[in-house]
């Protein structure tokens, strides 16, 4: 909202409004009403005009500050005559307009449509107000109509219609995929892992709230939305059908999230599907796998079993420095960067490999320089090297990101270590609320995977820890399969 100037006592206000698809149509732009306007008052002798403007904004509702203004000035009697170029600029709702003419004409106030020569003083001149207003209305309501229809159309051709979600721009009308899209297909991937949206924010740099958005939204499946319902987009996807049924496994339509401190993070061992809360109606509360009696035989955990065994991993990460000393070392023989270290697969380093295909183009270059090979010989055997070359440097690449995610690793696992050798984690959580007990769950446990003889618990920033079911309170099998203590 702008204003040209303001006294104590005004007489004449020039309202003027456009909304934003009106901006470039010639005779409504601010300037001309403003224009036509002044022109009006000096031809009819009204007196100085002061200016009232809603730039931008749509005439469905009264929700402006320019129009607000004006009320406030007629309600104290500061106005004797408003001028608008048209009746649609007041409002284009019969209702509203309606309104705004009784209210001028309780108040003493004249009101002057330029383009249209409505005098409001005659029975005639307050007919037409209102078929005027009616028409307004009516183009107000049509092209609303017309929006719909063509955003329904525009669904129907897969045409994606909102704000480009994260890892897509929209170019020309289309959803293209950008540079984010590696780490929203992260998100899929580590959720699929049963990583947390709390380590995944950690792992992408995507923010909490923006990991939960695209963890739920199907845009990434290569479908749009309208009006809450999905359907065939025509954009790339960016996740594969199987990788989002992987991310979301485990979680059944019209199941209600459990306020249990676990709840979430419990997994089935056998199938790999998070367990579910239940309760028998006398406070005992179980977990269970989704998949029981329809191929999976893992019986139901009690929670309490459990949570000790996620209280008993934090205590035995933050006081065992043995087991600290060999999750160290764990994690130093998956890297390359540590010399005598066991590495991932057989195959050698990327650099050495590349070391050895460089001597044999270089052997191949002497070879074919000394006449010792035939031209489609030496195109034949350097098509091969280059392509073995190309490969070796991609591997180099994944081998860099790995030992990058390596070494990002060991660091979260020395501050979880540091955090927890510093808590009395006992003490604290026979002392602490539910609240608290809860944010040190969702803080530092990633998951507790159930199995029919033990227990795995996955602290952030660590491997997982074995606990066997006796340690924790949980019934032990009468035949005990694989599965070592902690």
């Amino acid at each position: 909202m702008t204003r040209t100037r303001r006294e104590d006592s005004v007489l004449t206000v020039a309202y003027c409004r456009v909304s934003t698809d009106e901006q470039a149509e010639e005779g409504f732009s601010i300037e001309g009403q403003v224009d036509k306007l002044r022109a009006y008052s000096a031809l009819h002798d009204l007196g100085e005009v002061m200016v009232i403007t809603d730039p931008g904004l749509s005439g469905k509702n009264l929700k402006r500050s320019g129009l607000q203004e004006l009320l406030a000035m007629v309600e104290v009697g500061h106005v004797r005559h408003v001028l608008v170029w048209r009746l649609d600029r007041l409002s284009r709702n019969l209702g509203d307009l309606i309104l705004l003419a009784n209210k001028f004409a309780e108040s003493g106030v004249a009101l002057h449509s330029v383009s249209e020569n409505l005098d409001l003083s005659s029975a005639a001149g307050r007919m037409f107000y209102n078929i005027l207003g009616t028409f307004a209305q009516y183009f107000r309501e049509q092209l609303s109509e017309n929006v719909k229809m063509g955003n329904e159309r525009a669904v129907k051709e897969g045409t994606w219609i909102n704000r480009p979600k994260t890892g897509y721009d929209l170019v020309e009308g289309e959803l293209i995929a950008n540079c984010d899209a590696v780490r929203v297909q992260e998100c899929f991937r580590l959720r699929a892992k049963n990583y947390s949206y709390r380590a995944i924010e950690e792992r992408t740099g995507f923010n909490y709230s923006l990991v939960c958005s695209i963890l739920k939204s199907r845009v990434y499946l290569g479908e749009v939305l309208h009006n809450d319902v999905w359907s065939p987009g025509r954009h790339e996807a960016i996740v594969t059908e199987k990788e989002w049924n992987a991310a979301h496994r485990g979680l059944k339509k019209g199941v209600q999230p459990s306020n249990d401190l676990l709840s979430s993070r419990v997994i089935c061992g056998l199938c790999e599907r998070r367990m579910v809360v239940t309760q028998n109606g006398k406070g005992s509360v179980t977990y269970r796998c989704w998949h029981r009696g329809q191929g999976c035989s893992q019986p139901a955990r009690s929670n309490k079993g459990l949570v000790r065994a996620a209280v008993l991993g934090m205590g035995l990460l933050g006081n065992d420095e043995r087991l600290q000393e060999t999750i160290r070392k764990k994690l130093a023989g998956g890297s390359r960067r540590h010399p005598g270290g066991a590495r991932r697969g057989r195959r050698p380093p990327a650099a050495v490999t590349l070391g050895t295909l460089s001597e044999e183009r270089g052997k191949l270059l002497r070879l074919y320089y000394e006449g010792g090979i035939t031209v489609e010989g030496f195109r034949e055997e350097e098509q091969r090297l280059v392509a073995a070359i190309e490969a070796a440097r991609e591997q180099s690449v994944d081998e860099q990101l790995e030992d990058q995610a390596l070494s990002d690793l060991e660091m979260k696992f020395e501050q979880v270590a540091t955090l927890l050798r510093e808590l009395d984690i006992d003490m604290f959580w026979e002392s602490a609320n539910v609240e608290e007990r809860r944010v040190l769950i969702h803080e530092l446990i990633e998951w507790v995977k159930v199995f029919p003889d033990h227990l795995e618990v996955k602290v952030v920033g660590a491997p997982q820890l074995n606990v066997m079911l006796g340690e924790v309170g949980l019934k032990v099998p009468e035949i005990v399969g694989v599965g070592d203590g902690t």
